[in-house]
């Protein structure tokens, strides 16, 4: 099976098709255009949309099950590696605040494995807020692995009205068979 990336509408192309708003803050989560206010171009023309935050914290999830995505127990029990990637950034002229956590998990839905980066400031007087990758690669989770979450998002740090949080985008989930 070819390397896929298992999240549906990492870059906000559906707006918000496919993604479970767990927090919904401020002025809520937006799909904002390339390079938006104040912001930054992408390093992938591909790439034409991301998402913003807001002023109080903004998180949206995906659950990916990995049966339902064609992979079979056998595979998954090799345990193959399991890479995360995300991507984002602040405004030029607002700090922001960001976070990842992504589990691997068990036919029951019990964490086997977390990698979570939690309140990443990022201050456009001290920082160069350009687009910035985060990844991770699971390995040694044990067998059973059977669902993955992903969830991320953050806000800005002025808790200016409007949408001057943590921008989002490019978001991926790979296994290597």
């Amino acid at each position: 099976m070819a390397m896929r990336n298992l999240l549906k509408n990492p870059n906000g192309d559906e707006d918000m098709e496919f993604w479970e708003l767990t927090e919904n803050g401020g002025s809520q989560w937006r799909v904002e255009d390339m390079p938006g206010d104040c912001g930054h171009n992408f390093n992938d023309e591909a790439t034409s949309k991301y998402f913003a935050t807001s002023f109080e914290l903004c998180l949206k999830r995906q659950v990916v099950d990995l049966l339902a995505e064609g992979y079979t127990p056998e595979e998954l029990d090799t345990q193959p590696a399991v890479t995360v990637e995300d991507w984002y950034c602040s405004r030029t002229d607002c700090g922001c605040i960001y976070q990842l956590r992504v589990c691997l998990l068990d036919e029951n839905q019990e964490v086997m494995q977390e990698f979570k980066q939690d309140g990443v400031s990022l201050d456009p007087d001290t920082d160069d807020c350009s687009w910035r990758e985060i990844s991770h690669t699971f390995s040694e989770y044990g067998p059973g692995l059977r669902f993955i979450t992903f969830e991320h998002g953050g806000q800005d740090t002025k808790f200016w009205d409007g949408w001057f949080g943590v921008r989002v985008t490019g978001s991926s989930i790979t296994i290597e068979l």
